[in-house]
């Protein structure tokens, strides 16, 4: 039998064309790995489908949506700022399936508290993704030279990592929110990222390292060096590309924390302040009308649980399709227990 790589041409012998087995590059095994996963397929058009709403519902950077209310709009209760979204059809009992003037309700100032949602979906996406962005740039660059060089550069990042971890991140947020709070307005989404983003890094960085220690020895790299490549080729052109899967993973399962760690400070009167919103924030602000008004709960509630799951089943399809020996292992595993 022979394999040969996509786009090669295929032998051919007297008798027509041989055996042949179609070799597919690591790449495109992940993806079909990854789309094989009906949980994390599901969870990406979830997630997909709450950015897009978000987006294009009250529009972003300048752009309007198609909502006619925006959360800065002032205007009369409608009846008494109850939501006016309508599921049931009516033929089974119910006012049918429309949304409504105000399908979340309204505040008791009359703001549409559907486009309150949707901006605090938005600036809770806008901190997850910096933060995301942040950590993985920092994280990998800390652990590839700390694994790559190792001695005394290697001791002197992993002690720097370890007093970075030793600070708990949300009294560290609590504390600069409220700095910022007293001589400036608030962090914002941008100043709150930026904090949340400098010290979550460091567990990444410690996962890299463990990978850099392991692939520079690859007979790859000697290759690389007896070749005159210099040191930062190797590591973010040779050793990297093999830990990106490390890189991918932890990432993303940061980014699901980040939110629900956003999500507290807001709470807390520590993040995104007024007249700004983050889901946070909302429930922070009508946490007394818990028993009356249950609806200013419900939907940022919902929207926080739905986009920390997603992301947390999405990084767990990544990770089962860059390593897919370790769900091979858990499943045997499943089955001795089973019969036991």
């Amino acid at each position: 039998m022979t394999i040969i790589n996509e786009g090669e041409p295929r032998p051919v012998d007297e008798e027509g064309i041989t055996s042949i087995t179609v070799g597919k590059s690591q790449g495109r095994l992940i993806l079909e790995r990854f789309l094989r996963n009906w949980v994390a397929m599901a969870s990406l058009g979830i997630f997909l489908a709450v950015i897009i709403l978000s987006v294009t519902s009250i529009g972003a950077f300048g752009i309007p949506g198609w909502w006619k209310y925006r959360y800065t709009d002032l205007a009369t209760p409608l009846n008494g700022g109850a939501p006016t979204l309508s599921l049931i059809p009516t033929w089974l009992g119910g006012e049918g399936i429309h949304l409504g003037e105000h399908p979340f309700g309204q505040t008791l100032i009359g703001i549409d508290y559907f486009s309150m949602t949707m901006r605090g979906v938005q600036n809770s996406l806008i901190v997850m993704f910096i933060i995301g962005a942040l950590v993985a740039v920092i994280g990998t660059v800390v652990g590839a030279v700390a694994g790559y060089y190792r001695g005394w550069v290697e001791s002197v990042l992993m002690r720097f990592t370890d007093l970075v971890i030793v600070i708990p991140v949300i009294v560290l947020g609590a504390v600069v929110g409220k700095i910022a709070s007293e001589h400036f307005k608030g962090l914002g989404v941008l100043g709150l990222s930026l904090v949340l983003g400098l010290f979550l890094w460091t567990g990444l960085a410690r996962l890299v390292r463990g990978e850099f220690l392991t692939l520079r020895e690859r007979e790859y790299v000697d290759a690389a060096r007896v070749s005159g490549a210099r040191d930062a080729r190797i590591m973010f052109r040779h050793i990297l590309p093999n830990a990106v899967g490390v890189v991918i993973v932890a990432t993303t399962l940061i980014m699901a924390a980040a939110i629900l760690l956003e999500t507290g400070l807001s709470y807390l009167g520590f993040g995104i302040r007024s007249p700004d919103v983050s889901l946070g924030l909302i429930i922070s602000q009508n946490q007394t009308a818990f028993g009356t008004r249950p609806y200013l709960f419900l939907w940022p509630g919902v929207f926080i649980v739905i986009i920390a799951l997603t992301v947390n089943f999405i990084g767990d399809g990544l990770r089962d399709a860059f390593d897919p020996r370790q769900r091979k292992f858990v499943a045997s595993r499943m089955k001795e227990w089973d019969s036991k």
